[in-house]
């Protein structure tokens, strides 16, 4: 996994905006599942080719294929493993959201249009790897379609997939969240095998406190999500900490967010994971602070981090300027080589949730690039 050597790396979450007929082919494919019609494969393989150029074009050093082939980063996984025959859950609201009804309701265009959430009713194992090995080659397929200092592939957590998509078959929410480990397992060493950096994404370690966690005390939340730490470290534990990367975040919608567990409360428990490198927001205004955090971490040795620059909620355009002051704090508390910089979250969360125009997407990584480099100029001179 490349880092910043000899000026700061670009990158970004995963998710990337997906053109409408690609989004339609999803949305239909979650309201009636099976096999893609005819069509689907050839729209997204003109879409993922499209947004490596756009990846190239606007700067980024480390690309990945804008996971156009998935409807969302998690949920996926109910129609490729077994016992995801439950009833539809609703996700409980957000604290923030709770206090602010009408908030809530204002949004409601913002919200996913993907609802199906069913329980785990029987045990985990794989019913369509296929399906996990497809993704796997169109997301390598990008290792040949731009020169990149890297490429990348996310796959949700084993507690990530557990917020999503609850238990109702295991006895404890740890023995649920282990078998997910050990099935997970298969696809992560995959994406490794296929030469692709692994992104874990683990929202589950921040978002959940004030979700599916917002009744617990904040020392038995760190409890649950140290075992989700624990789980993922069992599921990647034949896989090197430079081949991985994990990302954490509280979100990417636009309530308040003031609900949101401090990351100096969680970042000792993040930073026992295995991955080499975090990625986490740093651009929005509940945690743009943050980076003074960090002046009280010690990094483990050949970790880095990849904070947010740029607010991936917002259609403002970040300058370039405020880019560059951004990573020149990060870089004055834990090094310039162990920082490279991205998004708060993804831009394409969920197929059919636009939150940011897709052409300002591109304007603002462009901005972070400019960003990057003047900082870069900094730095090293």
């Amino acid at each position: 996994m490349k880092r910043s050597t000899d000026r700061i790396l670009t990158t970004h979450t995963g998710s990337l905006p997906r053109p409408q007929d690609v989004v339609d082919f999803l949305i239909e494919g979650e309201k009636n599942p099976g096999p893609m019609p005819a069509g689907f494969d050839e729209a997204v393989s003109r879409a993922v080719a499209d947004v490596v150029q756009k990846q190239v074009a606007a700067g980024l050093d480390v690309i990945n294929d804008g996971e156009q082939g998935r409807a969302d980063y998690t949920i996926h996984v109910k129609d490729r493993l077994t016992g995801y025959d439950g009833p539809n859950q609703t996700i409980p609201m957000s604290a923030d959201e709770d206090e602010f009804p009408e908030l809530t309701e204002m949004l409601r265009p913002f919200v996913t249009p993907l609802t199906h959430r069913p329980a785990c009713t029987g045990p985990v194992d794989w019913l369509d790897w296929d399906a996990a090995q497809a993704d796997i080659d169109r997301a390598a397929s990008v290792i040949g379609q731009a020169k990149a200092e890297d490429v990348f592939m996310t796959s949700p957590s084993p507690g990530q997939i557990a917020r999503f998509l609850p238990n109702l078959h295991y006895k404890s929410e740890e023995e649920y969240i282990f078998a997910l480990a050990e099935v997970m397992k298969r696809e992560y060493e995959a994406i490794v095998n296929a030469g692709l950096i692994l992104q874990l994404d683990c929202p589950d370690l921040a978002l959940s406190r004030h979700t599916i966690f917002k009744h617990l005390s904040l020392e038995d939340f760190r409890k649950e999500i140290s075992m989700h730490v624990e789980a993922l470290n069992h599921a990647v534990r034949d896989i090197p900490s430079d081949a991985m990367r994990m990302h954490v975040c509280w979100a990417s919608t636009l309530g308040p967010h003031h609900e949101d567990v401090p990351l100096s409360d969680i970042v000792d428990i993040i930073m026992s994971a295995k991955p080499g490198a975090v990625s986490f927001p740093g651009a929005n205004p509940r945690h743009e602070h943050e980076w003074k955090v960090w002046r009280d971490v010690k990094l483990p040795d050949g970790k880095f981090i990849v904070p947010g620059v740029i607010d991936t909620t917002s259609n403002f355009v970040e300058h370039p300027e405020l880019v560059c002051d951004r990573i020149l704090n990060y870089a004055s508390v834990v090094g310039r080589e162990n920082v490279i910089v991205g998004g708060d979250c993804g831009f394409g969360t969920f197929a059919g949730r636009v939150q940011v125009d897709r052409n300002i997407v591109w304007m603002k990584f462009a901005a972070m690039s400019e960003g990057a480099a003047m900082a870069s100029k900094k730095l090293w001179g």
